[in-house]
């Protein structure tokens, strides 16, 4: 069915290009229209679990961004106020690696490899207005100009139009936390090949390296009652980053010390979307399903709908059908992989000193008498495989 069909993917993320490479190595005939100057991201690291990885190689851009990803070995949890380490669950056990890469390497891998198999990228197309009918979608762009197509992806992020076609207008609440983000150099690389999480009251922060070990990336999150805009283009003064978390230890404030001007942005929680599909036009990625950053998911659930989608697309005979069979795939996952990030984020900020202990101390009983079960316990995300699926 995909043979020749004419697709519109409505922007250059992650999750659009994705979905563009994958319809189009079906066959489909794809256009990416993107808002931005230039197939950019803003934002720093991203890690690609071995779900999501599965689907690079399956795009058969595995390799390329295996060369420009750091693979990891494990994630460490640790005290944040005395650096102790708390435990360790080992990431390197499994049939596809852990990555930590740079979202502008991804991106770029993606888009090259999207433009090599046909995809045409349109960039300035800042999409406003989503007309579906049963007859294919219409876009419109801030200029006026339209573009038709037989089916329209919403590949726009936490701010979709396409979403709101669907399902109209929602209402996000603030969840009382923001989220700092931002790279900083390292001489001499070698940097451990290692995620850690620094949890301490009301708040976390995490690092990764990037780049073989020559930049670290750190993302910071508070609790606060303050309200902040749910924005990635937003900066902020990083002297309120190091005042946030001058409680933790030495090797936290010698990394925030080299932070200039982080990125910062508000933590909203979504629902799930009601409806992922309808005549002309399906969403993808954070359209579909956002969620908080407190399991490393996003870009990884969004890999996984580009290769669902365009696997229902190809497999069935009508539109209609693929669609259906694509929402009832994705919607059972994607909501317990929210669920998770959800519960996540008050692991990670216990606040009384007796529960926190408790829970640490629990946490470094278990890593050490069964540290196959702090691993397995996420058996569940990381060892499936949308590729594998028979849909």
């Amino acid at each position: 069915m995909l043979i020749g069909m004419s697709v519109a993917v409505i922007g250059g993320g992650i999750g659009g290009l994705a979905t563009a490479l994958a319809l189009r190595l079906r066959g489909a005939d794809v256009t990416v229209l993107e808002q931005a100057p230039s197939i950019r991201e803003v934002g720093a690291g991203l890690q690609i679990s071995p779900n999501g990885v599965a689907v690079l190689q399956a795009l058969g851009v595995a390799q390329a961004v295996r060369e420009a990803a750091t693979e990891g070995r494990a994630t460490l949890l640790r005290d944040g106020a005395s650096g102790r380490k708390v435990a360790t669950i080992a990431q390197n056990l499994r049939a596809h690696p852990y990555l930590f890469v740079h979202r502008a390497d991804l991106q770029r891998i993606l888009a090259d490899a999207a433009r090599d198999a046909g995809v045409k990228i349109r960039l300035l197309q800042h999409i406003d207005k989503v007309a579906p009918s049963d007859r294919g979608c219409r876009l419109t762009n801030s200029q006026g100009a339209r573009h038709n197509a037989a089916l329209a992806i919403g590949a726009d992020g936490v701010h979709s139009v396409a979403r709101a076609v669907l399902n109209g207008a929602q209402s996000p609440f603030f969840t009382g936390q923001v989220a700092w983000r931002a790279t900083v150099k390292l001489t001499g690389g070698g940097a451990e090949p290692v995620s850690t999480v620094y949890m301490g009251p009301g708040r976390h922060l995490v690092t990764y390296p990037l780049r073989g070990g020559t930049l670290m990336n750190i993302v910071a999150v508070e609790e606060r009652p303050a309200w902040t805009a749910e924005s990635w283009s937003q900066t902020d003064d990083a002297a309120n980053l190091r005042a946030a978390f001058s409680g933790f230890c030495g090797d936290v404030q010698a990394l925030l010390a080299r932070v200039e001007r982080p990125g910062i942005w508000g933590l909203f929680r979504h629902d799930v979307a009601a409806n992922w599909a309808g005549n002309g036009l399906a969403l993808v990625g954070d359209a579909a399903h956002p969620t908080l950053p407190f399991l490393a998911q996003g870009a990884n659930m969004a890999l996984e709908d580009a290769w669902c989608l365009a696997a229902c697309l190809g497999g069935y005979d009508t539109t209609a059908a693929a669609l259906s069979a694509y929402e009832a795939a994705r919607r059972p996952r994607t909501a317990r992989i929210v669920a998770a990030a959800n519960r996540n984020a008050r692991r990670f900020h216990l606040s009384p000193l007796p529960l926190r202990l408790a829970a640490q101390s629990a946490l470094t009983a278990l890593g050490t008498f069964a540290p196959n079960r702090l691993s397995g316990g996420l058996n569940w995300l990381y060892d499936h495989d949308v590729t594998a699926e028979a849909l």
